[in-house]
């Protein structure tokens, strides 16, 4: 059984920590229970089931730390594993950065399982594969997509009487369609805690649309261009700038938030003043658990509002060094979007490219965030507020600064690898040469 309640959960942990004769000790429990469908070429590859069930115990002696692992919770395996933590203990150096656990904390109730999501069955799979393939075949496209759900927990006990318990259960969904002349290809990606809001008919039916209409895709000269990024575009640059957001870094000048001169840009305007960054661990549509890996809860917390650093992510040792409160990193972000629909910020557009994704993006400058990387899976031409014709791909050059900057338009927000993003229509985005994948 990989999946424990709450009290079975502390039960097993509580009996571990009395074999515990460190100075501190830590463990985290955590389960699983997760399957998943594969196909490629219109036929079903794989199909499986997985669970998993961990113990880590972490036993210090001052600031000397040992880790050791189990998957079996009976007497003599718990004794064993928190053993063998306290001699790797006593053979490690100091950690300079060593923090004691945390006492307890008092954490907001999780909202992110949902039960018809752990209830997900092979035939639920079967039916998601076939609803992309046969649809597929009937307009001569090739799918290949993957459906993965899961549901399990995640529990944390400390000698410093710290307990914390979380359940989650998620589904993840990606299809490639590509046209079977080899010319087209398009994308989608899905992801939910709850299955109730997953619709497989409606996710492949938007990638076979686009294959279909990427296909015989015309190369025009590269340059800037105003664009619209669809969410799953944007997000890629966004998390960018959400991993800019620590405090250490920017302290020490190595990151786009360090301040010319010392100190961090807290406080300044760096985007359009339209642009508010935040994260919430209950935002209905992106919840995450309420709690972190060190024992911290997550609270809602804002990162940038109207364009303004607000906060900056400070982890419990260089809070301390700073004689700030600690401020835990984010689980989901969410940008502020508008009413905009995808079709209404298409009719605003006179010329402009319509970009599905981004890919294979790399760090160009770390001081100034720019990025480069590849579109991919259906890019548009735009003119008269219409989709003319396919384009080849780009090689982009561009900095989510920048890029939000140079913000016309923000549309709806779209649940995207757990953040919530909305459509953007940006001026003057730089495209620095063409590639001929599809």
């Amino acid at each position: 059984m990989a999946i424990y309640t709450e009290e079975e959960a502390r039960a097993i942990m509580e009996k571990a920590l009395r074999f515990s004769t460190a100075d501190t000790c830590e463990i985290n429990l955590s389960g699983s229970e997760s399957g998943n469908i594969r196909y490629a070429r219109n036929s079903v590859s794989t199909s499986g089931h997985r669970s998993n069930q961990t113990l880590v115990v972490q036993s210090s002696y001052g600031k000397k730390s040992g880790t050791a692992t189990i998957d079996e919770f009976d007497d003599v395996s718990l004794e064993k594993v928190v053993k063998r933590a306290e001699e790797l203990a006593k053979l490690s150096p100091e950690n300079p950065e060593f923090m004691e656990p945390l006492e307890q904390q008092t954490y907001d109730t999780a909202i992110n399982y949902v039960e018809a999501t752990a209830n997900i069955a092979p035939e639920y799979r079967a039916t998601v594969a076939n609803d992309s393939i046969q649809p597929a075949i009937a307009n001569d496209v090739t799918a290949a997509g993957f459906l993965d759900d899961s549901y399990g927990f995640s529990a944390m006990l400390n000698s410093k009487g710290l307990f914390a318990y979380n359940k989650y259960s998620n589904v993840d969904f990606t299809v490639t369609m590509r046209s079977n002349d080899g010319t087209g290809s398009g994308w989608v990606s899905r992801d939910y805690n709850d299955i109730n809001k997953f619709d497989a008919s409606e996710a492949s039916k938007t990638a076979i649309d686009k294959a279909v209409l990427s296909k015989e895709a015309k190369a025009i000269e590269p340059g800037k261009y105003t664009v619209i990024l669809e969410p799953a575009a944007a997000e890629n640059l966004i998390s960018n700038l959400g991993r800019a957001i620590d405090a250490r870094t920017a302290d020490e000048g190595r990151s786009f938030m360090s301040k010319e001169g010392g100190g961090t840009k807290i406080g300044e305007k760096i985007v359009d003043e339209r642009v508010n960054l935040w994260s919430d661990p209950l935002n209905p549509e992106v919840p995450t658990g309420t709690w972190n890996g060190a024992g911290q809860a997550l609270k809602k917390t804002s990162w940038i509002e109207n364009g303004v650093v607000k906060n900056l992510a400070y982890s419990r040792y260089w809070a301390a060094q700073k004689g700030v409160d600690p401020i835990p990193y984010p689980d989901n972000l969410i940008m502020g979007g508008g009413d905009a629909s995808l079709e209404d910020l298409i009719k605003s557009t006179k010329k402009g490219i319509l970009v599905t994704r981004l890919w294979y993006i790399r760090t160009v400058d770390p001081q100034t965030l720019l990025y480069t990387g590849l579109t991919r899976d259906g890019t548009f031409y735009i003119e008269n507020g219409q989709i003319k014709y396919p384009v080849k791909n780009f090689r982009f050059n561009e900095s989510p600064i920048i890029m939000l900057n140079n913000l016309e338009t923000l549309g709806k927000q779209v649940r995207i690898n757990g953040n919530l993003i909305p459509y953007m229509k940006i001026r003057d985005f730089t495209f620095t040469s063409l590639s001929d994948a599809v």
